[in-house]
């Protein structure tokens, strides 16, 4: 009779970031909302045409950006001894903007930075569509064999020579319960560098993106 053998696999690798994806926004506020208006609307405008002299789509630096509308209202604030004060307009609006040229990117944001009410909340590193897709297969082929080796550690370690897999599935898929929550089977992580407004320039390295993925097995031994 065949000896089961239930085994996990798992396989992490990483890979260089191909595309940066920079989240900043534009806000300002004051005692006028016509002039907290008009300050946010120059500042986005001024963000928005050195953004458009890099778009390109196919070639870039910028392959892609948004932008959403301009957010204004206003709140009375209260002062130490409990009087409400008058109120204090705010206007706000988030811009995003896409990178393949991480020389382009750091020259870009050392210029924005500079611009009043600017301030770069983020930059999320990635791989394109067609890399994520090819690195995935790899990835998850490279799990699978790793749940095949285990399986044949244990077999060997019982006296037993032929392993053949009779299931494979995501984590917990297989019924399989350990001594906690069941991994992801794909994950994909970059670290974000920020910085603040006013910054002359901003200093980072691209981090390589860690793609891992894990996958449950079963095998017969005999």
């Amino acid at each position: 009779m065949p000896t089961v053998i239930t085994v996990q696999g798992s396989f992490t690798a990483w890979y260089p970031a191909e595309r940066a994806t920079v989240r900043l926004a534009v806000a300002f506020d004051g005692a006028k909302r016509d002039g907290v208006l008009s300050a946010t609307t120059q500042a986005v405008q001024s963000v928005t045409a050195s953004i458009k002299q890099l778009h390109d789509p196919d070639a870039g630096p910028v392959t892609w950006f948004s932008s959403d509308r301009i957010r204004v209202w206003a709140q009375r604030p209260w002062n130490n001894e409990g009087k409400q004060l008058a109120p204090v307009h705010h206007a706000a609006i988030n811009v995003t903007v896409k990178f393949k040229d991480f020389d382009a990117l750091a020259e870009w944001i050392g210029e924005v930075a500079g611009v009043a009410g600017v301030q770069i909340n983020g930059i999320e590193w990635a791989l394109t569509e067609a890399r994520r897709t090819s690195v995935t297969t790899e990835v998850r082929s490279r799990a699978v064999k790793d749940a095949a080796d285990k399986a044949r550690v244990f077999a060997q370690a019982i006296g037993l020579g032929q392993v053949n897999a009779i299931a494979i599935a995501d984590p917990g898929m297989l019924g399989v319960q350990g001594n906690g929550p069941a991994a992801p089977p794909m994950m994909m992580r970059a670290a974000a560098v920020h910085g603040g407004a006013g910054e002359a320039a901003l200093d980072f390295t691209p981090e390589d993106i860690e793609v891992s993925a894990s996958v449950d097995a079963r095998f017969e031994a005999s």
